[in-house]
């Protein structure tokens, strides 16, 4: 029997923690819990063996699951270097309804978004806004700088 195999983001970051607070509120996924009969993400990879200065700092909450089983799990891996160029790859996050929506309400769909991302720490590179296409969307980046658009 041929197995369809799983898809998990992983992304380097400095502070995991921090980055998968950031996401898991940014996409209504939550961060995910230590296995059962683990305090902490931390004592759980102590138990597996890893060494404690390969674990950086707090408890290893670096993953996030989409509470509804339907989208990827995302990795936040801890890496000594920081961001230096333009991501390879980057996520969409569509919240606009698509273009059976009226251009007026995509338009007010993503700038709320775009604002409430801001609050979380996001900051906005550039909005793309092409009324005679039906495009609108914005170029926004993580709390490391990592790029994403909301369209």
């Amino acid at each position: 029997m041929i197995t369809h195999p799983t898809l998990q983001l992983t992304i380097d970051c400095a502070e995991p923690e921090r980055i998968a607070a950031f996401w898991a509120a940014a996409l209504g996924y939550e961060v995910e819990p230590p296995p059962a009969s683990f305090a902490t993400w931390r004592a759980y990879w102590l138990d597996q063996g890893v060494p404690e200065e390969e674990l950086g700092t707090g408890d290893c909450s670096d993953s996030v699951i989409d509470p509804r089983g339907v989208g990827p799990r995302s990795w936040f891996q801890q890496v000594p270097e920081s961001k230096a160029v333009k991501n390879r790859l980057h996520l969409d996050l569509g919240v606009s309804g698509g273009r059976s929506v009226s251009f007026a309400t995509r338009k007010e769909r993503v700038l709320a978004e775009m604002t409430r991302l801001e609050s979380l720490g996001a900051s906005r590179q550039r909005i793309q806004d092409s009324e005679n296409s039906g495009s609108f969307s914005v170029v926004m980046q993580d709390p490391e700088r990592n790029e994403f658009c909301v369209h």
